[in-house]
């Protein structure tokens, strides 16, 4: 048996035993050898060649990992004299360039689209509010008729009111001619100076009973009915100026102003002094003080933008909602895409809240000297903008809430393990369930199979509801989030899967 084995060593055969320094013709294309695997010799170990031919083909399966790493981190290489065509090592370069160039430009496109309609969104946002303030009368109304609540505002129109009527009494007058009469009844002096010194008093004790009487009638409801009514003539007035009505024009102010009428509410309160045994109030003439809004520069300024906010209101956030929407389907990670699309809206909403901020701080410091009440001032701002601040916090949680939802759909760990969590739950319930006897039947069996169907249309619900709302709020957002969340629980719960087989 030795003699058949040294044979087999020394015939031109080749044996397991054997390996040739250089790879022969049965060798792969890329020199890494494919002939059979040296195996043991009987003896239990392998010959010296043996350990030659495994360290050959590991050498030459290193080189070969080694080129295929390189060939896949190296850029594709132009053809000299092509078309621009590109070859790279390996043969990967053809086809992974092309997908890098679409995917940078499609990359490219989708932070030009957020970044753009994010700049847009508090532009779009504040031209509706105000156009919507402009144009509808209901809205103007709901943003003004509050205004006549606010006890800075109320005293500011109690002090006018009260001027107006005292004016329209000539009380000084009335108290001059009764301090002179008594004068000439022939008193002694010391009570003809008394009498002179009551003057004063007198017409300060007047004035007071007027004050309370107007102040009477400007915090009931009848002073809210006659503000609102005003309002409504004002805003009637308003639209036709800045239409360019010449009718409405020519019924403005001498000095352009245009102003709330408050001449009902002096009627109230004569009526009311009247009533009360003050006769003196029978005196007041017909007048008609007012309670000014908006002036003569402002009014330039707002029919010059008009039409401009006609338009910007109407159209541009339809706009800003079709870049984000392009935004999305451009981008390559969708679920992504509509998070970074709800964090730049939600951004773009607390740059405007600052926005308003700052506005409130400089109109205050430009109010002009003869502003008697600056805090009724800013009150009227709070008020006109506190639609604008409802709208922009709604449309900051409906943000919010759209990331929320597309992170937990999306591909990243974290939203998978939620989702995991999720289902290993409703595992553990549906099979607790179904030990005590309790189960969905065959509508769990449909929920489960129509799941997504069943999912998409709570969405689509939700949308809906929120714009069928008219003007909805944060909590309108809030409520319709949750009863959405709730119901899709409550469908994901009862869904049942089927058994395994």
């Amino acid at each position: 048996m030795g003699d058949r084995m040294a044979g087999s060593s020394s015939t031109g055969g080749r044996s397991l035993g054997e390996a040739p320094e250089t790879p022969d013709p049965s060798d792969g294309a890329d020199g890494v050898p494919t002939g059979p695997v040296p195996t043991p010799s009987p003896h239990g170990h392998a010959a010296p060649d043996d350990h030659a031919v495994l360290r050959a083909r590991v050498a030459a399966l290193e080189a070969e990992n080694a080129r295929l790493r390189a060939a896949a981190h190296t850029p594709p290489a132009v053809v000299p004299g092509g078309s621009g065509a590109t070859v790279a090592s390996g043969g990967a370069g053809p086809l992974r360039a092309p997908r890098r160039a679409r995917r940078v430009a499609r990359g490219s496109a989708v932070v030009a689209l957020v970044v753009v309609a994010s700049l847009l969104a508090p532009v779009a946002l504040a031209s509706a509010w105000a156009r919507g303030v402009i144009v509808d009368t209901e809205r103007y109304l709901a943003t003004v008729a509050p205004i006549i609540d606010a006890p800075a505002v109320q005293d500011a129109v109690t002090q006018r009111v009260t001027v107006a009527v005292v004016e329209g009494m000539r009380l000084e007058e009335l108290a001059a001619d009764l301090t002179a009469a008594v004068g000439e009844l022939g008193l002694p002096p010391r009570l003809g100076v008394l009498a002179a010194s009551l003057e004063g008093p007198l017409v300060d004790a007047v004035t007071g009973r007027v004050r309370q009487a107007v102040h009477r009638v400007v915090t009931s409801d009848a002073a809210s009915s006659v503000w609102a009514q005003g309002h409504r003539t004002v805003h009637a007035q308003l639209v036709a100026v800045l239409r360019g009505d010449p009718d409405a024009v020519a019924t403005l102010e001498a000095d352009g102003t245009l102003s709330v009428d408050l001449g009902p509410v002096v009627e109230e309160v004569r009526a009311a002094l009247v009533a009360s045994g003050f006769t003196l109030a029978e005196r007041i003439p017909a007048m008609n003080p007012t309670f000014p809004l908006v002036s003569s520069p402002d009014l330039l300024t707002l029919r010059q933008g008009y039409r401009a906010l006609d338009v910007l209101g109407t159209w541009l956030p339809w706009l800003v909602l079709v870049l984000y929407a392009a935004a999305v389907l451009v981008a390559v990670h969708r679920s992504r895409a509509v998070v970074v699309c709800s964090l730049a809206l939600a951004g773009a909403m607390l740059l405007l809240g600052a926005a308003v901020a700052v506005g409130r701080q400089g109109f205050t410091g430009a109010l002009p000297p003869q502003v008697q009440r600056p805090d009724a001032a800013v009150v009227v701002f709070d008020q006109v903008v506190s639609l604008l601040r409802v709208s922009l916090r709604a449309v900051l949680v409906l943000a919010l809430v759209a990331a929320a939802v597309a992170f937990l759909s999306g591909r990243s760990a974290a939203a998978v393990a939620v989702r995991d969590g999720a289902a290993g739950a409703a595992a553990w319930l549906h099979g607790a369930g179904e030990r005590r006897g309790l189960s969905t039947g065959p509508v769990g069996a449909w929920l489960h199979a129509q799941r997504v169907l069943v999912r998409s249309t709570v969405v689509v619900l939700a949308a809906v509801v929120l714009v069928l709302v008219d003007h909805p709020t944060a909590g309108t957002v809030l409520t319709v989030g949750a009863v959405a969340g709730v119901v899709l629980l409550v469908t994901g719960l009862a869904a049942r899967p089927p058994r395994p087989s």
